[in-house]
């Protein structure tokens, strides 16, 4: 297929060549200006009105052979128009429907509100850790550069969230511009969804604190972070540099990851030392969370677990693997 554009080109100077031919034809058998304008348009689109006087033989030839150019060349250009809106429409919708398909087969899905500087950092991330991602933007300009599933429209409106999949979603990403719109998505969010996991993004250290109580689970602040990034630079740039490489670089061949023991799990009840995770697993355990949020940091051998717990750990991506199953056992 040829591009419909040049196409479209090619017909519209061809139309415009007809219409100064045409017109100048006429003028040369004495028609006025307007006149010769309007029998050349009435003409080639095979309109025929009367004209203003009775046509002579030599308008009658003209104006033949005007119209066996002038109204296929017409017709072509129509065609080419017509052809360009409909396949640019057509081609727009199939696109939709194939991203709207794609959406409805995720599960689990992470749903970034908001492309701007935070938002395709968040989505870069997760979809090179092998996340799912939506995108959700009312900018249609910013959408148009966002290689993930997209979807056009104002989070705020529920059925724009229901569209990208929130029934079926483990996390929604509150990243919009300002502190006020992502407090009322994290609102909306939580509204159609109770046990949703949110991550709000917070411009000011007092919206922090209504984002939590309007539900979000997690709330950043990226002005504080990248202002303690830069102080850990100063202090400890190694360790911080070791920490990029193995949370985000993956570059070297392990990194850090999280466990969480079901209520199930064989482990729960049982000591490190009796778990035999490293030899099990290969996987080293950094700290453990507790249910209550509290941290048991390097701890030892004898450290007991507990149902709910999550275990913080290093290794290679098997040896993490390795230790998701075993703690998965019953």
């Amino acid at each position: 297929m040829g591009d419909p554009f040049h196409r479209v080109r090619i017909a519209l100077v061809a139309l415009g060549l007809v219409l100064v031919l045409g017109t100048v034809g006429y003028l040369v058998l004495g028609f006025s200006l307007l006149d010769a304008l309007f029998q050349t348009i009435s003409t080639i689109t095979t309109v025929g009105f009367s004209t203003s006087r009775a046509l002579g033989t030599g308008d009658k030839a003209f104006t033949m052979i005007l119209i066996l150019g002038g109204v296929g060349t017409t017709l072509y250009a129509f065609s080419a128009v017509l052809e360009l809106l409909v396949d640019g429409h057509m081609r727009s919708r199939v696109r939709r429907r194939r991203v709207d398909r794609a959406i409805e087969r995720m599960n689990g899905h992470v749903i970034v509100c908001g492309w701007g500087r935070v938002g395709s950092e968040v989505a870069r991330f997760l979809v090179n850790a092998g996340r799912d991602v939506v995108v959700i933007d009312r900018d249609p300009e910013r959408l148009d550069a966002v290689p993930y599933p997209t979807v056009l429209g104002d989070v705020t409106d529920d059925d724009v969230l229901r569209r990208a999949g929130i029934e079926r979603a483990a996390t929604l990403v509150a990243a919009l511009d300002t502190d006020a719109d992502n407090l009322y998505l994290t609102v909306a969010g939580k509204s159609l969804r109770s046990d949703l996991q949110i991550i709000a993004r917070a411009r000011s250290q007092s919206s922090e604190l209504k984002l939590t109580r309007a539900g979000a689970d997690r709330v950043v602040n990226p002005q504080q972070l990248g202002g303690d990034r830069m102080a850990s630079f100063v202090t400890q740039p190694h360790v911080v540099d070791f920490v990029d490489v193995v949370m985000h670089d993956g570059s070297l061949l392990f990194r850090l990851g999280e466990t969480k023991l079901a209520t199930n799990s064989a482990l729960a009840g049982r000591s490190l030392r009796s778990a035999h995770l490293r030899d099990e697993t290969g996987a080293l355990v950094l700290a453990i969370r507790r249910p209550d949020g509290s941290f048991v940091t390097n701890p030892t051998p004898d450290e007991s677990l507990l149902a709910g717990d999550v275990l913080i750990s290093v290794g290679t991506d098997d040896q993490l693997r390795a230790l998701e199953q075993f703690a998965a056992r019953h």
